[in-house]
């Protein structure tokens, strides 16, 4: 699944190519897209027809473009939010290019200019109309459970280590858990915590302030080079607005390279199931104990 890198390199590609144009139409062309806008493809549709994105704004893993009303200048009211799912694509595309495979919601523009198209193999992602609710940053109502991310400056360092030190969990949970800490999913988790040296097993109540934000600055890095990089593609599932893969997989130190020698100890890494999923670890600089 898309992580925070590969978000903001699809939301920096809407912000450059989509934000500021008004929709002139809206075909969904499978209604598993939008099951989550409940009053169906009609209502969708007809939200969204002369209505202009007026930006393009993340919030871990979810993207979404605040609305405005044509001849009708004021702060947006509500949002058309996107989450990739699986497999995910928003694709900025010449409205004369053949129609892709798994094409489930189109955009088209007053201006003539290329469409907006949503294409999903797996029809895990969706799209919706939701209301924006105006907290310290206006977000989607569907959302608001959705804590900050890493690379927002509403995310609180401090109140961020004292939840883990009160939590009784594992660290690598405690980095997917959402509600803590969003954006950040399996591949950077394994990433940052081999390099901050911790097993993803440790308890949270062991790292202390210092450890966290030790961690809290490692995701970062890792986050931000992997975003120069265009983000992380194991397959073309995973593309930018315009088609092309990231290349992050290259520089990945621990994930999926089970077996290979750990770059820095020369030691195997190590896979283990974890969650339905499988957690890649260096078994000597990441030991089970906290050192």
């Amino acid at each position: 699944m898309p992580e925070l890198p590969e978000v903001e390199v699809v939301r920096r590609g809407l912000s450059r190519w989509v934000a500021g144009r008004t929709i002139v139409e809206a075909e969904v062309l499978h209604a598993r897209a939008i099951r989550r806008h409940v009053p169906g493809a009609a209502e969708f549709a007809g939200r969204l027809a002369g209505r202009t994105l007026l930006s393009a704004e993340r919030r871990g893993k979810y993207l979404w473009m605040p609305l405005g009303e044509a001849g009708r200048p004021g702060e947006a009211v509500d949002s058309l939010l996107a989450h990739l799912g699986m497999s995910g694509q928003l694709l900025v595309v010449d409205p004369g290019s053949p129609v892709e495979k798994h094409l489930r919601v189109r955009l088209s523009f007053d201006d003539g200019g290329p469409e907006l198209r949503f294409v999903d193999q797996r029809t895990f992602g969706h799209l919706l109309v939701a209301p924006l609710v105006p907290l310290a940053r206006s977000v989607p109502q569907t959302i608001v459970h959705i804590a900050a991310d890493p690379l927002e400056d509403a995310f609180d360092d401090d109140a961020f280590a004292r939840k883990l030190a009160v939590r009784q969990t594992e660290i690598k949970r405690a980095l997917l858990d959402q509600s803590l800490i969003s954006g950040v999913g399996n591949i950077y988790a394994d990433e940052a915590l081999w390099r901050v040296r911790l097993h993803g097993g440790t308890p949270t109540r062991a790292l202390g302030a210092r450890k966290a934000a030790e961690l809290l600055a490692v995701v970062r890095e890792v986050m931000g080079e992997a975003l120069g990089q265009g983000g992380t593609s194991f397959d073309s599932l995973y593309v930018n607005v315009n088609g092309e893969s990231g290349y992050f997989d290259r520089s990945l130190n621990v994930y999926g390279r089970e077996g290979e020698p750990c770059g820095r100890c020369g030691a195997p890494v190590l896979r283990e199931a974890f969650m339905n999923r499988s957690s890649y670890s260096c078994p000597r600089c990441q030991p089970r104990t906290l050192q």
